[in-house]
């Protein structure tokens, strides 16, 4: 009955919040004469941090309308390109001729089904635009699959990383934020155990928990300081009716997002007091950088829950992969098989999420990649966020990824001869 239970409480706040926003109008009003008083500024304030903290975020848009590549602005579409039941394979398509199109490698940015929408990878798509042809996994909200379309689990997850990769023909650089380097990791390394034709050109892993155990994190400590079995009874729940996905178990958005707020709350609460005073102020820049981080913090996703309890218990509780115990489907997943496709790891020096060295740890799980088909990079100063977005990802880290991939962007013919000398 939780879910029943918020649905029934974000109902009954509706009414409310349409009243605080018809009042925060009239209060905002420049015809109002109050609209220029300190009360008139704290009486909006006020009801605005009411409707944003009652109100359900939803899907935020990708806003990603041009970019500026090979000297001139250029507009660009999102299109989709496949489509499954649980993601959608997105294209940022530049309007550049095709002949200038194919100078720039291919990547296929896979981003993190834990909680946020895929457009919490915005930044990162935006500033690898100008110098790479981009493709996006955006992940479904579990509660918007029918239960017709069957389940979802981390073996699935694994199922749709290859077909993505297999579209691609083998020339692609597949770059995984957070969560999905394990996934991915997998799927490279089912690929070259297979002697698969289409492995990407590279990959690049970036603070994701290949080693949950190195550097363990207050979140690797949360998920393996109680059994698998408390997750099942107090975190799954099903959707409710009407939504298309009704009765399909899920771990719910609203139930992650207090997760999310709960381990930095005295963080949370400082920024909408920041906020409170920005708006009697004034200070109109600061608030909407307030809202524009807040609009995608807040938005959130149901996560199938086959797919998160398999997750919890193999990377997080039993480390089954650097153990050299995952299995997909029966078959061994063994990175030791990887050799033709170039591994780079990066790091964050101040990562409370992914702790300094567990992606790291891919490196000596590849054991036979040639040293010259590896890099790794820990950036100082950044957090977990910052090893994917803002002004060090775009000024210290993309640069060495850039270089990294256009190192390995190997001629197709001279691709196809190395393939036919390892396999």
């Amino acid at each position: 009955m939780l879910y029943h239970l918020y649905e029934l409480n974000q109902a009954a706040l509706h009414p409310a919040r349409a009243t605080a926003e018809a009042y925060r109008m009239l209060w905002r009003n420049p015809l109002n004469p109050a609209s220029h008083t300190v009360m008139g500024r704290g009486a909006a304030a006020a009801l605005e941090l009411f409707e944003r903290s009652t109100r359900r975020y939803r899907k935020p848009e990708w806003e990603i309308d041009s970019v500026t590549a090979h000297g001139r602005t250029v507009s660009v579409k999102p299109e989709t390109v496949l489509t499954k039941p649980f993601c959608n394979l997105v294209h940022f398509r530049r309007d550049l001729p095709e002949t200038v199109q194919k100078k720039d490698p291919k990547v296929l940015l896979v981003a993190p089904m834990a909680g946020h929408f895929s457009t919490l990878l915005r930044g990162t798509a935006r500033d690898m635009l100008p110098d790479h042809d981009v493709y996006v996994t955006e992940w479904v909200d579990a509660r918007f699959v029918p239960r017709a379309a069957g389940s979802f689990d981390l073996d699935d997850y694994i199922d749709y990383i290859i077909e993505f990769i297999d579209y691609f023909g083998g020339d692609v650089h597949v770059v995984a934020v957070c969560q999905p380097t394990v996934p991915v990791f997998a799927a490279v390394s089912l690929m070259e155990g297979r002697r698969a034709k289409n492995v990407p050109r590279s990959m690049v892993l970036m603070a994701g928990p290949i080693d949950a155990r190195k550097s363990p994190t207050a979140v690797n400590k949360y998920a393996t300081g109680k059994p698998l079995s408390w997750f099942r009874q107090n975190v799954i729940t099903q959707v409710p009716w009407p939504y298309p996905g009704h009765m399909r178990l899920v771990y719910p958005g609203f139930l992650q997002l207090s997760g999310f707020m709960g381990m930095n709350l005295e963080r949370h609460v400082t920024a909408h007091r920041d906020l409170f005073h920005n708006l009697i102020q004034g200070d109109g820049d600061s608030a909407d950088k307030h809202r524009e981080f807040y609009d995608e913090f807040l938005a959130v996703m149901d996560l199938s829950a086959e797919y998160y309890l398999q997750t919890i218990e193999t990377v997080f509780m039993e480390h089954r992969l650097p153990k050299g115990e995952m299995r997909h489907r029966g078959e061994l997943v063994d990175p030791s098989q990887v050799k033709r496709v170039a591994l780079m790891t990066v790091e964050g020096h101040k990562d409370d999420i992914t702790g300094v060295g567990q992606t790291e740890a891919a490196q000596d799980l590849c054991a036979r990649l040639p040293d010259g088909m590896r890099a790794h990079h820990l950036q100082e100063g950044v957090g977990h966020y910052g090893v994917f977005n803002g002004s060090r990802f775009r000024g210290e880290i993309l640069p060495k990824v850039r270089d990294f991939i256009r190192t390995h962007q190997r001629p197709k013919s001279l691709f196809k001869r190395v393939l036919a000398r390892v396999v």
